[in-house]
């Protein structure tokens, strides 16, 4: 579709332009002007792809005109009709950028030719706009893919040398959109376009992970984002209809693109949130204002976890989190008996509600143990021996999972110190880099990058509790060979500086207690 604007005081001259047009074969869209003051006043309004005019015009010639025009609309091709005796209007014209120029009276074959050239240029320009578009998003797509996965930025920049990363800088803040339908598909256009329009101005790009997961980054702030996510997921709600539901999470602000991995993790664990609260629909990060001082790897967010583990049946992460519960206990004398026991039935729960054979009768006499239990062991044994139970249930029912993302696991727990790749470990297993991060997703219900992240903090806080390493060196162990952003990345994870983590004496429990009093 090109649109032209035709300018002559004369209706027949006019009309006959439109006959001539007619014949070209193409789509078009015709609007017409009586001098060069009237196509301004149309221009300022609309948007032409040629302009078809005449030199003499009462009150704005076609000199002025084009003057105007090759002023304010340069990319706009031009073509002037004038008469044997205006060749100085001809040669000025030419001044203004005219493309071409025919002589009154119109010859039908010499106006076909002039169109077919104007056409042909406009058609070379599209193209070239629109292949430098796709290179341009499939670029932005390529590393928002990359850095959302955990990719480190100097080898990003080493692969893409000569291309500027400067635009990650733009984004302001990061939704993640869920669906239980396949609606991030390759024909996600006119979804998008609904979102834009709902959107109403404030910009983002998008990027789609999966057919039922998509993230958008937004390059403006918008005055009430809660209120901007609702909109935007009741275009969802829309398409999903009433049988699949549709969640959206909302990042808290990014102050530069170093942030995005991290702020796409803080979107996975916000979603989680859909698996005990259903009846939300928007999820939003905590208050940006609140201390990080004040933020710990608790015991709720540590069910969270384990929840997820076993909707995922992720064995591998379930037994890590129950680890990693047990060790906020063993060490921390100052808790009751009762309260401990309450933690652990509430967990023991969880198990049993994922076996559906085991009776209440059973997990009442198993909670009665466990109240009965005279010291920790007691109590690990009868969480350990249920967590046997779960797996031996879901070995019977679906097999184990992936040898591939096991071998996956099991790298990164023996080379956490090393530099890992989502490129280098698909290549280990003989799979693609998008195969491989989907399978993982899939089967552990666990970002692989996140999961890179936990093994390192994991071990950078035993580290941190069991070793006089200096701060330096256990960065560099865990594979963070810039000491700043493992404090920083050490902070976002557990709430605490390493420094200040170690300095309590016993970890997160230990701050927990000092602040309080205990």
């Amino acid at each position: 579709m090109y649109r032209i604007l035709i300018v002559d005081d004369e209706k027949i001259e006019r009309n006959g332009i439109r006959l001539l047009l007619g014949r070209q074969g193409r789509e078009l869209e015709i609007a017409e002007a009586v001098n060069g003051m009237d196509a301004l006043k149309w221009l300022e309004e609309n948007r032409a792809d040629i302009l078809l005019t005449d030199v003499k015009m009462p009150l704005m010639n076609g000199i002025g005109l084009l003057e105007q025009v090759s002023e304010r609309y340069p990319d706009m091709k031009k073509l002037i009709f004038s008469g044997y005796g205006e060749f100085e209007y001809a040669r000025q014209a030419m001044r203004f950028g005219v493309e071409e120029y025919i002589l009154k009276p119109v010859d039908p074959e010499e106006f076909r030719k002039a169109m077919d050239k104007l056409f042909d240029a406009l058609d070379l320009e599209r193209e070239e706009k629109e292949r430098k578009a796709a290179e341009g998003d499939f670029f932005r797509k390529y590393v928002l893919n990359a850095v959302v996965n955990g990719a480190d930025m100097e080898g990003l920049k080493r692969r893409t040398e000569g291309f500027s990363l400067d635009f990650l800088n733009q984004y302001r803040r990061m939704m993640l959109l869920e669906t239980g339908g396949d609606f991030f598909g390759s024909g996600d256009k006119e979804l998008m376009d609904e979102m834009v329009r709902e959107a109403q101005g404030v910009r983002f790009d998008y990027l789609n992970l999966n057919p039922q997961e998509c993230v958008l980054f937004f390059t403006d702030e918008a005055e009430d984002w809660k209120e901007l996510a609702g909109r935007l997921n009741a275009v969802l709600a829309r398409r999903c209809g009433t049988e699949k539901r549709s969640y959206i999470s909302v990042s808290s602000g990014l102050k530069d693109g170093t942030q995005i991995a991290d702020r796409y993790q803080e979107l996975e664990l916000l979603m989680e949130n859909r698996f005990y609260d259903l009846e939300s629909r928007v999820y939003m990060a905590e208050n940006e204002a609140e201390s990080a001082e004040d933020v710990r790897l608790d015991d709720d967010t540590l069910m969270k976890q384990i929840r997820q583990d076993i909707r995922a049946k992720d064995m591998l992460s379930l037994k890590e989190h129950c680890r990693r519960l047990f060790l906020n206990y063993g060490k921390n004398a100052g808790f009751s008996q009762i309260y401990v026991k309450f933690v652990f039935a509430s967990l023991l729960k969880l198990l049993y509600e994922a076996i559906p054979e085991k009776t209440e009768r059973e997990l009442d006499e198993e909670m009665d143990r466990l109240y009965r239990a005279e010291d920790m062991d007691q109590v690990h044994g009868i969480i350990e021996k249920n967590t046997g139970l779960l797996e031996k249930k879901l070995e019977k029912e679906s097999g184990s999972v992936h040898r591939e993302v096991d071998t996956v696991k099991r790298y990164i727990f023996s080379h956490y110190g090393e530099e890992l790749s989502i490129e280098q470990l698909a290549e280990m297993v003989y799979l693609a880099p998008s195969y491989l991060s989907s399978l993982f997703k899939k089967e552990t219900g666990q970002n692989l990058s996140k999961f890179i992240k936990a093994c390192r903090m994991e071990k950078a806080r035993e580290m941190l509790e069991n070793t006089h390493e200096k701060i330096g060196g256990i960065s560099e162990k865990v594979g963070y060979p810039n000491v700043s952003y493992f404090c920083q990345s050490f902070r976002e994870y557990y709430g605490v500086s390493p420094q200040k983590y170690r300095d309590q004496g016993e970890g997160v429990g230990g701050y927990e207690k000092n602040q309080t009093g205990a």
